[in-house]
């Protein structure tokens, strides 16, 4: 027998005497059989090793806004992610994730009151002691009956508390997850944008040393026409020429590719996007406000989500040891069974109460093998919870050292850029005095080039960089925007409308279909109904 059964009626009044004494102490607190709850606290550096700017802790008004890309300045860049943040796919996935977690926390939670129900029903009952399906002198009944049943079971462990309020950290979980998305979606958006200033910036580059390379060719032309060349030195202008041409043509197809994922990400199809080059590649000056060390386990989304799934783990273990103990549930129904018209009358009511309680006695292990498993559970999630924690240190002193170091290699390549310009000049200048050959020439324009090229490139880098550590750093989001748990519930027990979009928490609103463009054929979802 693997649990034990008290149904007799003796047995049955003393449950609901014993009831009715306990229901108002312990059903409405109950006995909270969770182990004590309190997120671990970790030996946190007090300061972080990367060099200033990044090192000093700064004032409150001073620290990094939500809508960190701002920062960088740029009114193109700040379009493209107010569309991204409205309208990206994978971010509303994720908001419709939050909102299906808060309905677990509703369904959930409706154990925790008491179910009523109606039952009706009919049936013409007919019997003939003659033969079968032969009705000599058969008699005719109709039976109706109608009534209600009400049921309920006390948390005298708490068993369904634990539940709901795992259900309550899970919603939590998936709103950190979304403010996740939400910062994954703007760095990389950035990261692609910088991406693509920085090819139109070689581009543009590429562009004026073809110029540049097409003069050098007439020019040798021209010095052979007077034979003041031999014909290699035009064989060198124009092999130079044509790959300064060939590179410029690889960067506009690498421009195009990246203006394609951008398009993705905001939701528009890439053939009907484009964004205007430009030649200069410039960005405002940002200077990352890192605070202290401990401040990053309130700032990073994915810090947030791994302690509320340690949170969750916590709970069950709760709800593992409320298993052990006697479970109680209490049934009533009531109504009225008779024939026809004499259905209402009070002498044909009919009504039962009762209560059962069932407890485990032997199962060979199977709630012990149920406890220990939550225990485990409970333990991983410490670590993991451990290596998010060491995981995004990592990540910030990443960032610094690229952003610090970046930035002073690009003031080196700036100085180099300066140098191979003036020594592209000066060889041709002595090139066409004839007080030089064209290969000297063709090793400064290669330097010039290549110069010119790597500083970009790292100018890039250090943008990209800026970017990733304001990413590293939670992007401005802060735990305190997480919703309450109380505050991802969905609606009222009474409330019977207006459950297609529940009302936003935690700033997380879950858009209606209508307000997206379809990928295909650019018409709206509305315009596509009808």
């Amino acid at each position: 027998m693997n649990q034990l059964s008290i149904r007799t009626p003796s047995v049955l009044k003393r449950i609901m005497t014993g009831v009715c004494a306990l229901g108002s102490v312990v059903a409405l607190s109950g006995c909270d059989l969770a182990p004590r709850y309190e997120a671990p606290h970790f030996v946190v550096p007090d300061s972080w090793t990367g060099q200033s700017p990044f090192a000093k802790a700064t004032p409150a008004e001073l620290q990094i806004p939500v809508n960190w890309w701002t920062l960088l300045g740029d009114p193109v860049l700040d379009d493209l992610e107010q569309r991204a943040v409205e309208q990206n796919a994978d971010l509303q996935a994720a908001a419709e994730r939050f909102v299906q977690a808060r309905s677990l926390v509703m369904k959930a939670r409706a154990d925790l009151l008491p179910h009523f129900g109606l039952a009706f029903g009919a049936s013409d009952n007919k019997q003939s002691a003659d033969a079968l399906f032969r009705y000599k002198g058969a008699t005719t009944a109709t039976d109706e009956f109608y009534g209600g049943l009400a049921s309920w079971e006390p948390d005298f462990w708490s068993e369904i508390r634990n539940q709901v309020r795992m259900q309550k950290f899970a919603a939590q979980e998936k709103a950190a997850d979304f403010a996740g998305v939400r910062l994954s979606l703007a760095a990389d958006l950035a990261s692609d944008y910088i991406a693509l200033r920085g090819y139109d910036a070689q581009d543009a580059i590429y562009r004026q040393s073809i110029a540049y390379y097409s003069k050098a060719v007439d020019m040798t032309r021209t010095q052979l026409d007077n034979q003041a060349a031999p014909r290699l030195d035009l064989a060198r202008a124009q092999n130079r020429l044509y790959v300064a041409q060939a590179a410029e043509l690889d960067v506009r197809a690498q421009r195009e590719v990246t203006e394609h994922a951008i398009a993705v990400l905001t939701n528009t199809v890439p053939e009907s996007f484009h964004i205007e080059p430009r030649d200069n590649f410039s960005f405002r000056t940002v200077d990352v406000s890192l605070g202290v060390p401990s401040e990053l386990l309130q700032r990073r989304p994915d810090i947030a989500a791994a302690e509320r799934v340690m949170a969750q783990a916590n709970r069950s273990i709760g709800v593992a040891r409320a298993a052990f103990y006697p479970h109680i549930s209490l049934r009533a129904n009531g109504g009225f069974n008779a024939n026809g018209f004499d259905l209402a009358k009070l002498a044909n009511s009919m009504w039962s109460y009762g209560a059962s309680a069932s407890m485990p006695i032997f199962e060979g292990g199977l709630r012990r093998a149920a406890l220990q498993y939550s225990w485990s559970v409970y333990r991983e999630t410490r670590d993991s919870y451990r290596s998010t924690i060491l995981s995004a240190f990592r990540e910030v002193e990443d960032e610094q050292s690229r952003v610090r170091l970046l930035r002073q290699e690009d003031m080196r390549l700036k100085g180099a850029v300066g140098t191979a310009m003036d020594m592209q000049n000066m060889t041709m200048t002595l090139y066409k005095g004839g007080l030089s050959n064209y290969l000297e020439a063709i090793v400064a324009q290669e330097a010039a080039l290549d110069a010119r090229i790597a500083e970009v490139e790292v100018a890039v880098r250090a943008e990209q960089a800026v970017v990733g550590l304001i990413r590293s750093t939670g992007g401005g989001w802060n735990d305190r925007l997480l919703p309450t748990p109380d505050e991802t519930m969905t609606f009222d027990v009474f409330q019977y409308g207006n459950l297609h979009y529940p009302k936003p928490a935690g700033g997380i609103t879950a858009q209606p279909p209508e307000q997206f463009e379809n990928l295909v054929t650019g018409r709206s979802a509305q315009e596509r109904m009808q």
